[in-house]
């Protein structure tokens, strides 16, 4: 799943090429980013107006080509949801209602996630079609629980980041699968972006590859007593169903 909406360097030549080239599945997103970088053209945009571009690129094509987004991505601000982010997750849930695509939303923070999933449950939205991505920066267990109970998904990443100790990633994971919601789980390694301010490109840490979460985090969770097929669950048979449509 790529993750880079407009505003933060979608670009379906890249992605388009990859897919081509490769025997690996690319999804690319509909959706915005958090406020700070929505593009002009999209700040004027009513709720429906903005539901029926995102249904557009979901069932016929993103920019004139036959390529459709396989999820819609949105982001919240840290002390979000703004105005704006509110329009989009009214839009958003407007979308996925109408094609059953998945929302996934870089939501940093327990209780930023509860006041997004209020306002999607509010446009009527089924929070099984929502994705809080990010759900490991909120340390309260709690907050997860509850976001799992009302049924949404929880993404757990930055695997193999240095930002976020291994142990801690481990542990949040293991409760969740503890409390009965492995079906609900998802992980991340958050990894291969880069960054538009600098002249290479390059992030703080450096380009991250894709090994991590098989090549460490998956055998740490064997090794703490997760069976194989939980590990296919978490790791397979989740991602299907939540990017299904």
């Amino acid at each position: 799943m790529e993750c880079s909406t407009v505003g933060v360097g979608r670009n379906l030549t890249v992605l388009r090429r990859l897919a081509e080239s490769t025997p690996i599945r690319i999804l690319a997103p509909t959706g915005v980013y958090r406020e700070a970088y929505i593009p002009e053209g999209l700040r004027a945009a009513g709720v429906d107006e903005l539901a029926d571009l995102w249904k557009r690129e979901l069932i016929e094509g993103i920019e004139a080509t036959p390529v459709r987004a396989g999820f819609i991505k949105l982001a919240m601000s840290e002390d979000g949801p703004t105005g704006l982010e509110i329009r989009n997750l009214k839009a958003a849930a407007r979308a996925s209602r109408s094609t059953g695509a998945v929302i996934a939303s870089h939501t940093v923070g327990g209780g930023v996630a509860k006041k997004e999933m209020d306002i999607l449950e509010n446009e009527c939205l089924d929070l099984h079609r929502f994705i809080w991505v990010h759900a490991q920066t909120e340390p309260d267990i709690s907050f997860l629980l509850a976001a799992a109970r009302r049924g949404a998904y929880l993404e757990i990443d930055s695997v193999g980041g240095t930002w976020q100790p291994l142990e801690q990633l481990l542990a949040m994971t293991l409760a969740l699968v503890d409390a009965g919601y492995e079906k609900q789980l998802l992980l991340s390694q958050d990894a291969g972006w880069y960054n538009p301010a600098r002249a290479d490109g390059l992030p703080e840490e450096g380009f991250r590859g894709y090994t991590a979460l098989i090549s460490e985090f998956v055998p740490a969770l064997q090794a703490r007593g997760m069976t194989a097929e939980q590990v296919k669950r978490i790791t397979v048979k989740n991602p299907v169903e939540a990017f299904a449509f």
